[in-house]
């Protein structure tokens, strides 16, 4: 299978002459014949989908935002570049390869849905990509391509929730990366609110704590992912058709995939939407170190995929069919050499130690079934250990308000049932004791070797990396520290404005 090359170019683009060049620019040059309901229904009619992993139509969303838009209120486009899902660093990979597209995707989503701001929402520790960013961002003010927006570069936390999108709203708005029950394109929040019976008044500036504004008060706001905004200005430049050409009914056009874990290397690389994923895996990763697949994670967000069912089209529908996702496309392949028990107590580690803890049962049910499944990889667990697992998977949920909980159900479940048997192997005593497998955050793939971020070995579940746990929650920990208070050095400060212009 070749890889294809409509984003994701085989030289990267290092200018905006460049980029002229390869025929940049022409989105915005079309967009200039066009009202913002026709671009919408250009994107309607490609069926281009969200790359962040929830794969929502775009069209749909951005005729959402355009509807909510009042004139007394000032619209953003958020592009959320927070990406830490493990396993998957394509979005990363587009900003170094050629940022343009992207920007010039943000502006024409600004020009449609009425907004006079663009808001790039990258984590701190992005040092390459903010770089390239940042002096792309000025190479197009400089050509005029922002005149009357205001752009953003907000430089967020290491979390694993900073992607989540209203999380990541609420960093940009100067809070932590705590989700909240609203629709995500709503932005505002009252910055106080009253707490408990006494009519008290906190100010901590945790969402945990804050109320939306009004319907009709707050400002709407247009979320995309990196890769999402990087097809924008071809399709509005050559329309929906040509998108079409690619991919399938339901999935047209290509993704952007991630491939690391037990192949020959790890490695970033373009395919065509209904592509097999086992083609997928060996075009872009190589074959598997032992030779054959045991498992394929599909990041944390999605049950866990085994040989047998790796001749699926890597499609929205078709990884749906099979109880699964396309996600992020970041695939993370384990072959027989790995323990599938220490897999499932290091997934639900990952996700036990990110929860921010609004939630009762997602942290604490979630920090248990860690716990458990780290003793019954070490052969030191029981049969009841187990079961009592299985209760906490089955509880995890109540209450939660993003997908973090579902995720504990649905990877860590998969994975009990799937590989029963080692699991078992390690109950009965019989399998040799090994440590949790460690599932974080991929930090660069460096000629064809994935660097993974060890330092979430140490992380605690306050989301500081001190020696002992403060027994706190994040949501708690943070509720400590009032506004206009100095803030915990570990993690940073929510967010800071980089390029502001």
């Amino acid at each position: 299978m070749t890889l294809v090359h409509r984003i994701l170019f085989p030289e990267a683009i290092r200018s905006l002459a460049d980029y002229r060049k390869a025929r940049g620019g022409r989105g915005l040059d079309a967009l200039g014949h066009l009202e913002p309901s026709e671009v919408i229904e250009v994107l309607e009619e490609s069926g281009l989908r969200g790359r962040g992993g929830a794969g929502f139509p775009t069209g749909r969303k951005w005729r959402t935002v355009l509807d909510a838009h009042a004139p007394h209120t000032s619209s953003s486009v958020v592009v959320n570049g927070a990406e830490g899902e493990p396993g998957t660093f394509k979005d990363r990979t587009i900003l170094r390869n050629d940022p343009y597209q992207v920007i010039e995707g943000a502006v024409i989503a600004a020009r449609v849905v009425g907004a006079d701001e663009i808001v790039f929402g990258l984590k701190h520790a992005f040092r390459e990509e903010l770089g390239r960013l940042a002096a792309a961002v000025d190479e197009v003010r400089e050509a005029g391509w922002l005149d009357g927006l205001v752009v953003r570069i907000v430089e967020g936390p290491d979390e694993y929730l900073y992607g989540e999108e209203t999380a990541l709203l609420e960093v940009v708005d100067g809070r932590y990366p705590f989700p909240r029950i609203a629709p995500p394109f709503r932005r505002g929040l009252h910055e106080q609110a009253l707490d408990g019976p006494s009519g008290d008044v906190r100010e901590t500036g945790l969402s945990a704590e804050i109320e939306m504004v009004g319907a009709g008060e707050s400002p709407p706001a247009l979320v995309e992912n990196i890769e999402t905004l990087a097809n924008i200005a071809h399709i509005v430049a050559r329309g929906p058709s040509w998108f079409r050409t690619e991919g399938t009914e339901e999935s047209p056009g290509t993704v952007v995939c991630t491939v690391t874990g037990s192949v020959q290397r790890a490695a970033v690389g373009e395919v065509i939407m209904g592509t097999p994923l086992r083609e997928v895996l060996a075009a872009i990763g190589g074959p598997p170190t032992s030779g054959r697949y045991k498992a394929v994670l599909v990041g944390v967000s999605n049950t866990v995929l085994t040989d047998d069912l790796l001749d699926t089209p890597l499609s929205y529908e078709a990884m749906a069919a099979i109880g699964s996702g396309v996600g992020s496309a970041g695939f993370v392949v384990y072959d027989d050499n790995d323990d599938m028990a220490a897999l499932a107590a290091g997934v639900a580690g990952f996700l036990a130690t990110e929860s921010c803890g609004q939630c009762r049962p997602c942290k604490v049910d979630g920090l248990q079934i860690a716990e458990l499944l780290a003793r019954i990889a070490a052969s030191e667990g029981e049969h009841r250990d187990l079961e009592t697992v299985r209760e906490r998977l089955g509880t995890v949920t109540e209450g939660a308000r993003c997908f973090l909980a579902t995720q504990q159900q649905l990877v860590v479940g998969s994975l009990l049932d799937t590989f029963d048997a080692e699991v078992q192997a390690h109950l009965d005593h019989v399998a040799p004791g090994t440590a949790p497998t460690l599932v974080a955050e991929l930090l660069d793939i460096d000629e064809g070797v994935a660097v993974w971020d060890e330092r979430h070995r140490d992380k605690q579940p306050d989301w500081s990396y001190d020696t002992e746990w403060s027994g706190k929650a994040p949501v708690e920990r943070f509720a400590e520290h009032r506004a206009g208070e100095e803030l915990p050095t570990e993690p940073p400060p929510p967010a800071s404005d980089r390029h502001p212009g």
